[in-house]
């Protein structure tokens, strides 16, 4: 179940008769979007006529181009939450053009999935894959967005944003709104976008204003007499129409016009009065009872005003064009012009709370009563009856949440009185969700405390019953409970209250309750991860992702791939790494989607390509993860795909280049549950080791406390290692320093902390720094016994960058290490990749060397697959394939496959 769309926010308001057609305005607005623009902007304050001008336009546009689409969405205040404003963003996209999908994957559940520091979800996903399904239909669309006035809240802003940078060619943006919208106007306006109309463009003309008011008053105003109504209102068309209402029953025009001075607000005031004055008295009452409404409908009018004729009213104040505007074809639906409504919302205050608060406990119940929650808590506030809000809010829990619509939730909760919270144990633990969030930790435990104890049988333990009704939440809250206390131990940094709370929570969860168990997995396999027991981490997260499966979230199933492989490869296990993404990839394209988690998918994949050194195949993986858009990464993982393109930089022997893309990996970083066990600045560290910039990596080390002495652990292993690296550097600067035995001391103790931990991978680059310090004093015989056992845990993972990376010293070792027979065919493909990097042959000639890619396509030409099997293999195009066929031939001097296939056997190279 997902939070419900109200369809009146969706209608397109239709163009009413006997309208003042404004050909000059619409023929502008049509050029704009013939101009190829992207964003038409109607800016001007109340009563300008902005919305019946783009109904024109609407009329016009489809008379031109039948098959045009209309997406309208009249936006709210409470349009401020992104998720909400996301979800009837799609609908109004959706509603327009039904080929469109309707359902882009918006979120996940909370206490797995993806959402920035204020527990909100990133909108570009959604946006992208919205942009990406539009992109799809041959139609063209308008997509105009209401009142952007009201739009406060800066991610939405942001997507708005986002949405202008990346619309197709087939969608144009339209924006009415009484202020300028907070949105890159001036660059727009620069690269010629931007088409705006504003006050000045839309105040009536003399010849406007005299139409007008024939129509309105049926008078035979002289020229004179227009004009300076003209004059006085500015063309200002509420104005000019409350002039109009006010003349019918005047039986002096000129005196009236003569009188008709002051300000605006003045002359508004008197004009409503004047207007409501004429009212009948019933009318009179029903215009103020309803104005606190933002929409009306009969039966919602008769349960306010406790009336049975709503509906006949409010077709009479249609007829008499009192300021109501018609929200849908078959006039079920409407509002009052907005400054009306100001108006009669003042007039009603006039009476005091206690006459305003029950018509809005009226309204409140008959939304709920008419699954509209939003609506309901939102009068249920204004009336004051926060048992009523307490109690929708409830019940609104589950789908709140399972739409992610966590700042309305949010919201709700830090308006709510304690009071009203006291005797609910599910408010009160999601009060607590509310303070971790808000990094409020000394509060959660209390709350927790206390919802425990009404659990249990009252505050006191004393069996009294409290008020929270049975539902999904409440029978999942003691599981609940224990989620939120994992992850305020984890806040801590308690890595054995998230262990306990965690497993307290699997032990409560039912065997059917997929998500809690997913999220309890998870929160223990983070914990066992920072406790460097990445076994465990990684069965804890094999598990949450099977319940995560289980519970129809496939996406957050998908995303604990990135965590697994993280483990993984430390592990040892790089093919185990590499078949996982291989298998995520294809689930989340089969699946189609277009954003999150694919996007992540692809950077956290070329990482384990590029120690595979296939670095074409790595940058391929990178290129298909831009090309899904910017917003299709998550901000979790958005970092990810940064370091991917850093660390291939550096493989291509471009360190400046690796250096500025980790900074922007920076920029996008955000610190969350994960253990940051790859601090950013401890790779620019190592990147500035191999550039000889020895300085700043040891201001690195010092700043973060690392000492040749320390007791290794998980957490500082990369620094650990990141230092011993800086220490053999810093002795082949200075062979009389100590520094060789300090780094000797580190290696040893980490390798023994690593062997305990089962981290494979770790100990590989351990022994690799090993023998690296022996060679830098000399002793090449001594460090071949530590590289021989490198090289022995790496082949069968298809480690390479490990040492291809270290360049000419490795080289060195390599040589002779064959010279020993140890590892001939390893070594043999590693010398080669070696001297590839180094872009000479052992004879110091230049070569036209085959590139780790080529190599992989030739091992493939020399198997029985055909052409597009291999392509297929290769995760390419069949061109591309082709492509590396003709460079392989061209390099090997042959013409065939056969011929290659010949001749790479006989080089040695396959």
């Amino acid at each position: 179940m997902v939070m419900p769309i109200l369809a009146t926010k969706l209608f397109v308001p239709p163009l009413r008769s006997h309208v003042i057609s404004r050909p000059r305005l619409v023929d502008q607005l049509e050029a704009g979007v013939r101009a190829g623009r992207k964003l038409t902007v109607v800016s001007a304050p109340a009563g300008f006529g902005k919305t019946t001008l783009l109904g024109e336009w609407i009329a016009q546009s489809r008379r031109l181009d039948p098959k045009v689409r209309v997406a309208w969405l009249s936006l709210e205040q409470s349009d401020n939450d992104p998720v909400r404003f996301l979800n009837y963003l799609v609908a109004a996209v959706h509603g327009a053009d039904p080929d469109v999908g309707a359902d882009p994957d918006v979120g996940a559940d909370p206490d797995v999935g993806q959402v920035d520091d204020h527990g909100q979800l990133s909108p570009e996903a959604t946006l992208t894959s919205l942009i990406n399904n539009v992109s799809r239909s041959p139609n063209r669309m308008i997509l105009f967005l209401d009142d952007f006035q009201l739009i406060e809240d800066a991610s939405v802003r942001d997507a708005v944003a986002f949405l202008l940078d990346h619309l197709p060619s087939t969608i144009h943006l339209a924006i009415a709104s009484r202020s300028d919208p907070l949105l890159p106007l001036a660059r727009l306006r620069a690269d010629g976008h931007l088409t705006e109309l504003r006050a000045a463009h839309l105040r009536f003309t003399s010849d406007e204003a005299a139409a007008f008011l024939d129509q309105m008053t049926g008078l035979s105003l002289t020229r004179e007499n227009v004009a300076a109504l003209e004059m006085r209102t500015e063309g200002w068309i509420v104005g000019l129409q409350l002039a109009a209402l006010s003349m019918r029953g005047s039986t002096d025009i000129p005196a009236f016009i003569d009188a008709f001075t002051g300000s605006n607000r003045f002359v508004i005031d008197y004009l409503i009065e004047e207007v409501l004055h004429r009212a009948p008295l019933h009318v009179r009452e029903f215009l103020c009872q309803t104005a606190i409404l933002d929409r009306l409908c009969g039966s919602l009018c008769d349960a306010v005003t406790g009336r049975s004729d709503s509906a006949e009213i409010l077709e009479s104040l249609e007829r008499a064009n009192l300021f109501i505007v018609p929200l849908d074809d078959r006039r079920q639906w409407y509002r009052y012009h907005h400054l009306f409504a100001d108006v009669l919302r003042s007039r009603l205050l006039v009476h005091g709370p206690d006459h305003v608060r029950p018509l809005h406990g009226r309204a409140s119940a008959w939304y709920e009563l008419n699954n509209s929650p939003d609506e309901a808590v939102r009068h249920a506030f204004e009336a004051s009856d926060f048992t009523r809000a307490a109690r929708v809010i409830e019940a609104t829990i589950p789908i709140v949440r399972k739409s992610r619509q966590d700042a309305t939730l949010l919201g709700w909760l830090a308006t709510l009185p304690d009071d009203a919270k006291k005797r609910r144990p599910v408010l009160r633990v999601f009060s607590a969700w509310s303070s971790l969030v808000a990094g409020d930790i000394p509060s959660v435990d209390r709350q927790l405390t206390e919802a425990e104890q009404l659990l249990a049988g009252g505050e006191a333990g004393d069996g009294s019953a409290h008020d929270s009704e049975p539902g999904e939440e409440l029978q999942a809250l003691p599981v609940t409970i224990e989620l939120y206390r994992a992850s305020l131990a984890l806040a801590m940094g308690n890595q054995a209250g998230i262990v306990h709370h965690a497993q307290r929570a699997l032990d409560a969860a039912r065997p059917e309750d997929h998500l809690g168990r997913g999220a309890a997995a998870g929160l223990w396999g983070l914990a066992a991860w920072a406790n460097g027991d990445l076994e465990a981490g990684v069965k804890a997260f094999g598990d949450s992702a099977n319940s995560l499966r289980l519970a129809g979230n496939l996406t957050d199933a998908l995303s604990t791939t990135m965590v697994i492989a993280d483990m993984l490869i430390p592990l040892g296990r790089l093919r185990e790494a590499q078949g996982i993404y291989n298998d995520a990839l294809q689930q989340a394209i089969q699946r189609g989607n277009g954003g999150q988690p694919t996007a992540d998918l692809h950077a956290g994949f070329s990482d384990v390509l590029r120690e595979r050194n296939d670095l074409m195949l790595a940058k391929e993986h990178l290129t298909a993860s831009t090309a899904l858009g910017d917003g299709a990464l998550s901000h979790e993982h958005r970092y990810r795909w940064f370091v991917a393109m850093a660390r291939v930089h550096e493989a291509d022997g471009e360190p400046d280049l690796a250096i500025d893309s980790l900074t922007q990996a920076q920029h996008h970083y955000r610190r969350g549950f994960f253990p940051d066990v790859r601090p950013i600045d401890g790779m620019k560290a190592r990147i500035r080791i191999t550039q000889g910039r020895l300085f700043e990596a040891r201001t690195w080390v010092v700043e973060q406390g690392l000492t040749p002495t320390d007791t290794p652990d998980y957490l500082r292993e990369f620094g650990h290692i990141t230092l011993a690296r800086l220490l053999i550097a810093e002795y082949s600067v200075d062979a009389l320093s100590n520094s060789i035995d300090a780094a000797h001391a580190v290696l040893g103790r980490l390798i023994i902390a690593a062997e305990a931990g089962g981290r494979r991978g770790s100990v590989c680059e351990i022994l690799v720094l090993q023998a690296l310090a022996f060679l830098a004093q000399g002793k090449t015989s001594r460090a071949l016994v530590p590289l021989e056992r490198a090289l022995a845990l790496a082949e069968p993972e298809g480690y390479f960058r490990l040492f291809v990376d270290e360049r000419a010293p490795m080289l060195t070792l390599l040589r002779t290490a064959a010279g020993a027979g140890i590892r001939p065919d390893f070594v043999r493909r590693l010398s080669q990749a070696l001297r590839a990097t180094e872009g000479v042959m052992a004879s110091g000639q230049p070569i036209d060397t085959l590139s780790e890619r080529e190599l992989h396509v030739l091992r493939l030409l020399a198997t029985e697959l055909s052409g597009p099997q291999i392509a297929r293999e290769l995760y390419v195009s069949l061109n591309t394939m082709r492509t590396h066929t003709k460079h392989i031939f061209l390099k090997l001097n042959v013409s065939s496959r056969a011929a290659a296939v010949r001749s790479a056997e006989s080089q040695g190279l396959i």
